[in-house]
């Protein structure tokens, strides 16, 4: 273990893990609350469109993937306010339509673009410090917005009618929210792949609140548990070969089978008992 911390790559890639793991699964307890699981789903498949107009533009995909997913995310609150349309059909129609968009984009490409494969499956192993960097530098952004305003975030996801009457200005703090889950997603892509970036977001806090008991103590237990997660599946997937983002994800469902077997013991005690 000591002796990979000595290569570059596995360095960048715990920094990276350990950075995206924690707000992922920050986010993931808002994602829960207002029960979005579908939208960090569509947000992450729509934004193969930034993903293709930066390999086209021979630009960091990155950056045109952050772009397109913030834009796309403020689409989705705005229609949401203006119509009658559920979320569920807005973020439907933004996801196909991205989608649409990214493959018409990638067709005018040419050859093989190995940067495409590292989005769709995740390739946290090949993340240079520029990357990284700017990872960190929207992570303590988006993270330090959470952590600042999370209680007025909850109380408009829980109950918009008093957070109405108290002053909350929701259709802000909507949009915000909505902009710092989709740029979220687009980070942690590089760490798990369109295709599973979705699994930060509901695992850690889904095996959190199997034992937490107040809503910070849910907070700080989440983003343990993720960072766990990062870490073991990194290590195993180097040391069996395997894919590092497939890996994280089953060592994060193995961990919330232990807990929640854990966790039940106890109520099963008190049952005998009585």
């Amino acid at each position: 273990m000591l002796e990979l911390l000595t290569y570059p790559f596995m360095q960048r890639a715990l920094v990276a893990g350990l950075l995206l793991g924690s707000l992922l699964s920050l986010i993931g307890i808002f994602v829960i609350l207002r029960r979005m699981a579908f939208f960090s789903d569509g947000i992450a498949h729509a934004s193969l469109s930034g993903v293709a107009a930066g390999v086209l533009l021979g630009s960091n995909p990155l950056f045109t993937a952050i772009g397109f997913s913030a834009v796309f995310a403020a689409i989705i609150a705005q229609v949401e306010k203006r119509t009658k349309l559920s979320s569920d059909a807005i973020i439907g129609l933004i996801f196909t339509s991205g989608m649409a968009l990214g493959i018409i984009l990638l067709s005018f490409g040419s050859g093989y673009r190995p940067e495409l494969t590292s989005y769709l499956f995740g390739n946290i192993l090949s993340l240079q410090w520029t990357d990284v960097i700017l990872m960190a530098g929207l992570s303590a952004l988006i993270a330090g917005f959470i952590l600042a305003r999370h209680k007025l975030i909850a109380l408009f996801i829980l109950n918009p009618e008093t957070a109405y009457v108290n002053g909350v200005r929701i259709d802000l703090y909507r949009t915000l929210l909505y902009i710092s889950i989709a740029v979220t997603v687009v980070l942690g892509m590089k760490l798990l792949g369109i295709i599973l970036v979705s699994a930060l977001l509901i695992i850690p806090v889904s095996t959190a609140k199997l034992t937490a008991r107040s809503f910070h103590g849910l907070m700080w237990s989440t983003v343990i548990i993720a960072d766990l997660d990062v870490v073991l599946g990194l290590v195993l997937s180097v040391f069996l070969n395997l894919p590092a983002g497939a890996t994280i994800v089953l060592c994060g469902m193995a961990v919330f089978a232990i807990v929640a077997i854990i966790s039940k013991i106890p109520k099963q005690q008190l049952a005998v008992s009585e």
